[in-house]
């Protein structure tokens, strides 16, 4: 019996120490990342597909670019994710005075012609992320294959003079140039 025990014992101390020579020799090396780099990736998966989107006015056909565009894209269209269609109304418009709540994603698609999608811009509420600006969006000017076109990290910078403008709704303005 005391065979036994120490047999145990040894085979027991042999498959921890097999143990701990595997848990450290799979250590993974940690390198930096640039965390607007992940909000951008992030925000350009969340936009590739439509499934589970509400368009605006509830159709998915292409519109014009309006004049007080500062997208130069000729086309667009723009879906709300589940979260942000509740604050749209049954026609598919935005409800005056809406603030849309957290977990937004608003996805306008701009396209060069009918056929060529050209470029992602993104609005995500998400007010913890170190890239929301101070009503909690996140920003996101992504390419159709994923390159950034403005960083997340600007906060949107380059969009938030022209979304502030006169009759926006939490920076919304399909109501204001697409009746």
């Amino acid at each position: 019996m005391t065979l036994k025990i120490n047999l145990k014992s040894v085979t027991l101390m042999n498959l921890f120490a097999l143990f701990i020579v595997l848990v450290y020799s799979c250590k993974k090396e940690t390198t930096e990342i640039n965390p607007s780099i992940n909000t951008d990736k992030i925000l350009y998966d969340l936009s590739k597909s439509n499934t589970g989107f509400v368009w605006y006015k509830n159709s998915d056909v292409l519109l014009n670019k309006s004049s007080g565009t500062g997208h130069f894209q000729a086309l667009l269209r723009t879906r709300y994710n589940a979260v942000a269609s509740t604050q749209l109304d049954a026609s598919g418009k935005v409800k005056t005075g809406s603030i849309f709540p957290e977990g937004s994603l608003i996805v306008k698609e701009l396209y060069d012609n009918s056929t060529t999608l050209s470029r992602y811009a993104i609005l995500y509420k998400k007010s913890d992320s170190q890239d929301a600006d101070p009503r909690g969006w996140v920003w996101g000017y992504i390419n159709a294959n994923g390159s950034v076109a403005d960083a997340a990290s600007n906060k949107g910078r380059t969009c938030i003079s022209c979304h502030s403008q006169n009759g926006n709704i939490d920076y919304m303005l399909m109501n204001k140039f697409f009746q």
